[in-house]
């Protein structure tokens, strides 16, 4: 029972903590709506379950492999960067377009979870520090899964609050600045990735 209140106590603080899964959500919720968001939101929990997966089957290989993980953190980095750009240059969207978007923003939400060490290395350190190895593969499994629901149901809270009809057409008249803004914030938060030591420590 101690485990698994760990193990969401962990989980809870690792999803509301901001990131660029949070700057993502922000994102599609303010340029393309509600229903771009909460897709998002679902790319994100799906993402999760990407890290779930390879630890599940080999966390201790993945740690061990020092290139691979320098080299996740590239893709996830430049991934973050080429989103921030693209932000930064957009003249803007309407809800004609916005309908089109839901795809796209579910790719973003998973690639930018997928891609994300933070999340790596939460569910990692998760699953070998905190979760006993005689815990057996079912429950194993149920911890995967709350982890991706817990992403989902927070980033699903903060893209409808996000994208009410008020606050969302406020910030849609100031287009090209939130544009921009965001897509600095990206581009930061991929450079800062880049030149994290985060996985060096690992």
């Amino acid at each position: 029972m101690n485990e698994l209140f760990a193990v969401m106590g962990i989980t809870i603080l690792a999803v509301i903590s901001p990131g660029s899964d949070f700057a993502m959500i922000s994102r599609n919720s303010l340029l393309y709506g509600k229903r771009a968001g909460l897709a998002a939101a679902l790319g994100i929990g799906l993402g999760v379950q990407v890290h779930v997966l390879y630890t599940l089957l080999g966390a201790s290989l993945l740690q061990q492999t020092p290139l691979l993980l320098q080299a996740l953190r590239v893709l996830g980095a430049a991934y973050l960067v080429y989103v921030g750009w693209a932000t930064f240059c957009s003249p803007g969207v309407n809800e004609a377009t916005a309908s089109d978007s839901h795809g796209q923003t579910l790719r973003n939400g998973f690639l930018t979870n997928a891609l994300n060490p933070k999340t790596m290395l939460f569910v990692i350190s998760t699953f070998t520090q905190v979760v006993s190895a005689s815990t057996t593969l079912p429950v194993l499994l149920g911890y995967g899964l709350f982890m991706s629901l817990a992403h989902v149901v927070w980033f699903a809270l903060v893209a409808m609050l996000l994208a009410q009809d008020g606050l969302r057409q406020r910030l849609l008249a100031v287009q090209r600045g939130l544009n921009r803004g965001i897509g600095v914030l990206l581009m930061g938060l991929g450079a800062t990735l880049a030149a994290s030591p985060l996985l060096a420590a690992m």
